[in-house]
């Protein structure tokens, strides 16, 4: 008997179509489009059914609305289906798979995030094997977590993130291997994927505010003054190299003590596309000690952006949200002692 899977199309390239005002997104042509791949597909391919959003969003637009209808939408159709697909734009899929692997706890099915950087509407695109090797890996195969699969390669979806806006391996896992590469065959690296939970639970995201900052030579800290208040819940630093600031005049300094009245929580990522920010392995970092920073090791920004949603969501205190930022708790990062 065959296995099914639900897609979930939110919109982005994959199901756009040529317009006089650019590519937009084809309402009917998705339709269309899955029921040829349906048609003329092997045996292996799963059957299939399809929600499409409405509005379609590029993915530029996704916020916290749309994680949670996603993560919702999941939830309630969980036992119907063997594994989802989620049909997304390129540019914020990486913070969607992150906070998607937050929010659904205990996954036993796998979940696959999913787009292309040329439309299924073109002749010549990426759009159709990213497609049908997401339902092959979503119908066949054991891989309980949120992933992200593009241009060969399924990647843990907190581990992922997007390095290029114009070739078709657009995505990449700089600190942790693919769990799959489909070549010729689909390798599954069974080593490498979690265990499967005990059942979904479901934690939504709670309106929060969050900030990133990125530093860079030359940086003045007082256009940040007026973001650091009470209000401000987490800040992202991602710094130089493995965890390192300038401060030259003691204007960040300012910034981190504010931050610490505040019980604003600091997470240090590092700006390299592989490595760990480790706070205290050079003097520079020392400010951040002193501020109560903690390390992001080696997460990505979209990680740590998703994990701060979620431990502030579950209505931990500040101390609680900073011990378990530095846990591994989904698969994000790889703890240096």
């Amino acid at each position: 008997m065959k296995q099914k899977v639900c897609i979930i199309y939110t919109g982005g390239t994959i199901g756009m179509m040529k317009t006089e005002s650019g590519y937009a997104p084809g309402k009917a042509y998705i339709h269309s489009a899955l029921k040829e791949i349906a048609d003329s597909a092997s045996p292996d391919l799963p059957d299939f059914d399809l929600i499409e959003y409405d509005p379609l969003l590029d993915s530029s637009n996704i916020s916290l609305t749309e994680w949670i209808k996603i993560a919702r939408d999941i939830k309630n159709l969980y036992d119907d289906y063997h594994g989802f697909v989620i049909l997304h734009g390129t540019d914020t899929m990486a913070y969607t798979a992150s906070a998607l692997s937050f929010m659904l706890d205990g996954l036993t099915k796998p979940i696959i995030l999913t787009g292309s950087q040329i439309p299924l509407s073109e002749m010549r695109n990426d759009a159709r094997d990213n497609l049908i090797t997401a339902l092959l890996l979503a119908g066949n195969y054991a891989v309980p977590e949120v992933c992200l699969y593009f241009g060969g390669l399924l990647l843990r979806g907190n581990r992922s993130t997007k390095i290029s806006a114009d070739d078709l391996v657009a995505f990449d896992s700089p600190n942790y291997p693919p769990l799959a590469e489909a070549g010729v065959r689909i390798t599954l690296e069974e080593k490498m994927i979690r265990k499967p939970g005990d059942g979904l639970k479901l934690v939504e995201f709670g309106q929060h505010q969050i900030a990133v900052l990125k530093i860079f030579p030359g940086i003045q800290f007082e256009v940040f003054e007026n973001i650091m208040t009470e209000n401000l819940k987490g800040i992202v630093i991602e710094a130089f190299g493995a965890g390192n600031i300038p401060d030259r005049q003691g204007t960040m300094q300012r910034l981190l003590d504010r931050a610490k009245r505040n019980d604003t929580v600091i997470v240090v990522c590092t700006q390299c596309l592989k490595g760990t920010a480790i706070i205290g392995e050079y003097e520079v970092s020392e400010e951040l000690a002193k501020a109560g920073a903690v390390s992001g090791y080696d997460m990505t920004v979209e990680a740590a952006v998703a994990k701060l949603y979620y431990l502030l969501s579950m209505g931990y205190n500040i101390g609680k949200v900073k011990e378990l930022m530095v846990e591994n708790l989904r698969g994000e990062l790889t703890k240096v002692l």
